[in-house]
């Protein structure tokens, strides 16, 4: 069993089903679970997002809104263009403001999980580099 594998599949907040939707823009294999699907009357999105060791999704930037993203089992990294990457650990959070280029996923030995809470759209862009992603240090 890989790392946190056991914390991140039995998280309080639920493991999900396998990403497919958006498969597309991770790299590796995630796992979504939709605790608040935003609606006409909400406008807040709120979903449990799993991801495999070594999985992170693209380059992106939210219009019109932010994302909030809380890690709540396992080891993950968030990275705002322009800086440095920095690990996530339970407990942690991260805010991404209207317009900032950012990514976020699993360490390369690690299962992680975050509560991603998010407004507005997104627009989705390239890969994370594979060698720059190969560096961070776990």
């Amino acid at each position: 069993m890989a790392k946190n594998e056991e914390a991140v599949k039995n998280d309080m907040f639920g493991f999900g089903e396998e990403n497919t939707a958006y498969a597309q823009y991770f790299i590796g294999k995630s796992y979504l679970n939709g605790l608040v699907p935003a609606k006409d009357d909400v406008t807040v999105g709120v979903a449990n997002v799993n991801f495999e060791p070594g999985c992170r999704n693209n380059w992106h930037i939210h219009h019109d809104g932010y994302q909030i993203i809380m890690c709540t089992a396992g080891e993950g990294w968030y990275q705002i263009e322009g800086q440095p990457a920095q690990k996530m650990h339970p407990g942690d959070v991260a805010v991404f403001h209207d317009g900032v280029k950012h990514w976020h996923g699993a360490t390369k030995d690690s299962w992680f999980s975050h509560v991603a809470i998010g407004a507005g759209s997104t627009e989705w862009l390239e890969p994370v580099d594979d060698e720059a992603y190969g560096k961070l240090a776990d």
